[in-house]
């Protein structure tokens, strides 16, 4: 499931309807294991070598709505977008618990909260485990309601 924050909902309502651009060059996925909620707050991996990965907001990492893979603006029906690029965290040096979900930021820390994503079920990191990472298509958004 994937959801949008307050913040990032605002920013859409003030583009489309108000004329004020909004289009930040980053943005920066976090792994939780306790989800925020619409407003923000939640559990942020802390330690063991983490960090919120950059992603890049361009054509190139990220899929057009018209399907995965695909770099032309968008223009399929379903609001969908998924990642063209491999996303991988850093390798836990310390165990990081059971996660839920990720969430992406306009900041490598703080910063505003954009959009989350809630995993299917939880996934363990735990020190020497192979890193968290999302395969092509692997991430998807959705803006549909």
């Amino acid at each position: 499931m994937a959801d949008l924050s307050n913040y990032a909902e605002n920013k859409i309502v003030d583009s489309l309807f108000r004329g004020i651009a909004y289009a930040p060059a980053n943005d920066y996925l976090a792994a939780f294991t306790v989800m925020p909620d619409d407003a923000g707050g939640g559990t942020e991996v802390n330690g063991g070598s983490y960090a919120r990965v950059q992603v890049p907001c361009n054509t190139t990492t990220w899929s057009g709505t018209q399907g995965s893979g695909t770099t032309a603006a968008s223009s399929g029906t379903g609001g969908t977008i998924s990642n063209n690029i491999v996303i991988t965290f850093p390798s836990a040096t310390a165990n990081w618990g059971s996660l839920v979900g990720v969430a992406l930021y306009d900041a490598a820390s703080g910063g505003n909260f954009i959009a989350k994503m809630i995993f299917p079920s939880s996934v363990t990191i735990n020190s020497g485990d192979d890193p968290l990472s999302f395969g092509i298509g692997g991430l998807t958004f959705q803006i549909d309601n």
